[in-house]
């Protein structure tokens, strides 16, 4: 897609809006030497009263523009005011020229419960924040009323954070198999496999080190999630070992929450749930994604709607107390009345939380080199999908606690944890709202170092540490040390441990 860009405009922020209407969408010299790629044309004009921006957009020899002038107020800075009027102008002139109306309107980010979350710390109204999103944002009113819902139970879970809470992901970069659709670092080769034990004993190494630096800073766990992959590749020896090393280095019984990904039902064995429960694990994630037998082919996914049922019950059966099931609509082949039937049967289960993804496209993904066409930007029958997992969820007691969104959804839908009361994610509020650190070990890991509530008054600062992106990269890093010595230093350098 063309970008011309006059003024002082956030181009990036420009593609994202450009990629609602466009996904797929790409940004660069081949395109421009494209005559019938989509092109869009964004004028920005400062003034000493307010920020005028035009906007032409020409697809398939149809254009349509817009204009729009966004005055300056005390409720947004300079930045924020430009950011809106160029918002509006793309919203209204890709939406003319495409006949659709984005469901989040000009929200883009990963977080769009993020202006109301804003405006409830701001002490603004359940009902105004909705109007808020509707009038000022363009977000149709099923979104801005679930954009607040979240807003609020969020705000219930997160309370008054500390500056010495913090949490902890472990990750098992490892999977029986790849899906089709899957961009995550994981490995599955019988040769990758076999790094497994090796890359065991790394990881206890940097765990050792990484909960000495946490109890010598004085900092309180709050919650732990092993993730991958699929962490319950592991053995049950070596899940054993994993779980029993994280029990020697602090106590399991005082978190708020322990979560074992489990994602692949076929890598779910009674013998592996008794040793999380042994260990103290609270929750584990058991993941269908569809009980389509035909879908579930069609993404590559090597297990069938029975054993998915079957590795339910084992961790049922194993007293854990919370089971999360992943759901994604909109997967190549899935339509409503397929998702309908799985969110039904899902409901009929009563897991503690159900998490509805939407299929999104990441640039890795195996089914894009299967020539798969798979961007979407109505997203056929997703929206129907989307609504009916709202609904029955609501019906059924379940509460929407935590969503986000990415790029390339199909239908430019959202994702949403519904947990029954009491029973939330935490660790996936605590991550997405950057509430507190989160320090992660293992190769792909990222640790965010967190000043939530800054003592000069500013913005939460956010500080990263990146471990190598690859299991045979990480077996030769030795950088654990260096990363302990930045998080002493972040915390002293923020006044943290005061």
């Amino acid at each position: 897609m063309k970008l011309i860009l006059d003024g002082n405009i956030n181009a990036y922020y420009v593609q994202t809006l450009c990629m609602i209407f466009f996904p797929g969408a790409k940004f660069g010299a081949l395109e421009h030497e494209n005559p019938d790629a989509p092109e869009l044309y964004l004028r920005l004009c400062e003034h000493t009263d307010g920020v005028e921006a035009y906007v032409r957009v020409t697809v398939d020899g149809k254009t349509a523009s817009s204009e729009k002038f966004y005055t300056y107020s005390t409720d947004f800075d300079n930045a924020k005011t430009a950011k809106m009027a160029c918002g509006a102008a793309v919203i209204a002139a890709c939406g003319e020229v495409m006949g659709y109306r984005p469901a989040w309107g000009m929200l883009t980010g990963v977080r769009p419960s993020k202006v109301a979350t804003e405006l409830l710390q701001a002490g603004v109204s359940k009902t105004r924040i909705k109007r808020i999103l509707t009038g000022e944002y363009f977000v149709i009113p099923k979104k801005a009323a679930l954009a607040t819902d979240v807003a609020l139970n969020e705000q219930k879970l997160i309370g008054t954070p500390s500056s010495k809470d913090c949490s902890v992901y472990i990750s098992i970069p490892f999977c029986p198999s790849r899906c089709s659709y899957c961009s995550f670092v994981s490995y599955t080769s019988q040769k990758l496999l076999g790094l497994i034990p090796e890359y065991l004993l790394h990881l206890l190494k940097d765990i050792e080190l990484t909960f000495a630096k946490i109890r010598e800073l004085g900092l309180r766990i709050c919650t732990i999630y092993i993730g991958g992959g699929t962490p319950t590749i592991l053995t049950a020896d070596q899940l054993r070992v994993l779980l029993s090393k994280i029990a020697e280095q602090t106590d399991v019984t005082a978190l708020e929450e322990y979560t074992l990904e489990s994602g692949r039902p076929d890598t779910i064995t009674a013998e592996k749930m008794a040793v999380a429960k042994e260990y103290g694990v609270t929750r584990v994630c058991v993941n269908p994604q569809s009980l389509s037998e035909t879908v579930l082919q069609s993404i590559g996914r090597s297990h069938t709607p029975d054993d998915f049922l079957q590795a339910y019950d084992v961790a049922r059966n194993s007293g854990i107390a919370n089971i999360n099931t992943d759901l994604i609509v909109g997967l190549p082949g899935d339509n409503f009345k397929t998702f309908s039937y799985t969110f039904d049967r899902i409901l009929s289960l009563r897991p503690e939380n159900i998490t509805v993804h939407t299929f999104c496209v990441k640039k890795a993904a195996e089914i894009l080199r299967q020539g798969n066409r798979v961007y979407s930007l109505r997203g056929g029958d997703a929206g129907k999908c989307v609504d009916y997992s709202q609904l029955k969820a609501q019906q059924e007691n379940y509460l929407p606690y935590y969503m986000y969104r990415q790029k390339n959804t199909v239908g430019n839908f959202e994702n949403v944890g519904f947990s029954l009361e009491g029973a939330e994610g935490r660790y996936n509020v605590y991550m997405m709202e950057e509430v507190h650190s989160i320090f992660a070990l293992g190769a792909g890991a990222v640790s965010k170092m967190v000043d939530y509530r800054p003592k000069d008054g500013g913005k939460p600062v956010i500080e990263r540490l990146f471990y190598p992106k690859y299991p045979y990269e990480y077996l030769r890093d030795e950088s654990t040390a260096d990363k302990m010595q930045a998080m002493e230093d972040f915390y002293n350098r923020r006044g943290l441990l005061d």
